[in-house]
């Protein structure tokens, strides 16, 4: 089931209600706010609904979990090594609680989660540990020599952090169809602090020896692309050949939204046409679109568009920083980073910060490697692996003084709608 589907919304607010009355409130390491982009809201809600799947299910897995397990052929749900950047972000785990809550608090949530609460895990572990050897079978297959050391599992754009070049308060943005915002932090710095209404605050789940934090938007590269299969559709039901037509209205309008005015001529939206992930998630929000007229264009309204989403990054990001965690640098990995200009200065222009792009197309992998080649022995730290392997940056986008202002007042705009109260 992936993060997209957001089908378990009422299971996550059941999930809120329950933690927010418990003796314990087991989601405040989570931001305050369980998500129904999360593990427990998603096993509930297929309990619940697929009465094959729970009467044949004896455990649950995260994928990023499933995949060392399978290569080092430790798959028994008791065997299995789990991540902590997995558990800590998405499965209310945390050492306080001496792992994941306990099994009454399931109960109590549904009795359908009672038995499986045993059937999973208390430990975890970052990347950087050594989880097994690859498989003679799986070595045969991939055409490699053993002994292959294997590491923990994470998710793919806490490691992107790092193969983008994480430091202390860089905020990573992983930008493709949806963002994911990482930092990281000393402990000593964040001390009992709880960053309200994040993806969660992790002991090691980005770099090993430091506090990771999560933030993100359901929705960005997504927005643009739902406009335009929008401007396509008739094409697509008359017949008419349009792949290579679908491939340039972006680019097109790209470069003719770049040439408007900023003024009120341009539509304010909202970036939640996936729901609201960060900050203060909300599934439920839909996205709104003010100020049309007769006279908007399709450019126009594709401004809106990415003015919405860089509306969103900034809401993000002054959330980090009104809760005390300050970003001292921007760095973009991803698609959009790399393929959009005109997104990206429009970034930086509302964010008022300059962003940095990686030089890596693959950055997610990096990072990967970079761990891979720390469980391998080859370097000491994950810190001395992205010293040695880190690609560099492509270009730096800089805020356009005489633009700053006009973005400054049309984000508290943005700010107005109702559900950012």
């Amino acid at each position: 089931i992936l993060w997209k589907d957001h089908t378990a919304v009422e299971e996550a607010a059941e999930i809120n209600r329950l933690a927010a009355s418990w003796g314990t409130n087991y989601t405040r390491y989570e931001g305050g706010i369980y998500s129904s982009e999360w593990v427990w809201a998603k096993i509930l809600h297929v309990l619940r609904q697929d009465s094959a799947v729970r009467d044949a299910a004896w455990s649950w897995i995260e994928h990023c979990d499933w995949i060392p397990a399978m290569l080092t052929g430790k798959t028994r749900p008791e065997e299995v090594i789990r991540s902590r950047c997995a558990a800590g972000h998405k499965a209310m785990w945390h050492n306080d609680f001496g792992g994941l809550p306990p099994k009454e608090f399931f109960t109590a949530l549904d009795p359908l989660l009672t038995a499986y609460r045993s059937r999973l895990y208390d430990k975890t572990y970052t990347a950087d540990h050594k989880v097994g050897e690859l498989t003679p079978e799986w070595c045969q297959a991939l055409g490699l020599n053993g002994p292959v050391a294997v590491g923990a599992g994470a998710f793919d754009c806490h490691m992107g952090a790092v193969g983008g070049g994480i430091k202390p308060y860089s905020l990573v943005r992983v930008m493709g169809t949806s963002t994911c915002d990482i930092l990281v932090a000393p402990y000593a710095d964040l001390e009992n602090k709880l960053v309200k209404g994040i993806c969660g605050q992790v002991d090691g789940s980005v770099v090993p020896g430091m506090i990771g934090l999560e933030a993100g938007q359901s929705a960005f590269g997504d927005v643009y692309a739902w406009f335009r299969d929008l401007l396509s559709w008739p094409a697509h039901e008359l017949g008419i050949a349009v792949d290579d037509f679908s491939d340039r209205i972006l680019p097109l309008l790209s470069d003719a939204a770049s040439q408007l005015p900023d003024d009120d001529s341009i539509p304010l939206a909202n970036d939640w046409f996936n729901g609201r992930r960060t900050p203060d998630a909300d599934q439920r929000l839909k996205s709104t679109i003010t100020g049309l007229t007769l006279g908007t264009t399709a450019p126009a309204l594709y401004k809106a568009l990415v003015e919405a989403t860089a509306f969103g990054s900034k809401a993000i990001a002054d959330r980090f920083i009104q809760e005390g965690v300050p970003i001292r640098e921007v760095i973009a990995i991803g698609g959009v980073a790399r393929k959009s200009p005109f997104v990206m200065q429009v970034l930086a222009n509302v964010m008022n910060m300059e962003i940095r792009v990686s030089s890596s197309d693959q950055a997610c992998a990096l990072g990967a490697a970079m761990f891979a080649a720390t469980v391998s022995g080859l370097f000491p730290t994950v810190e001395a692996a992205m010293n040695a392997l880190q690609s560099g940056y492509d270009c730096t986008y800089y805020p356009q003084e005489e633009k700053v202002e006009y973005y400054k007042a049309k984000f508290s705009e943005y700010l107005k709608f109702p559900a950012n109260k």
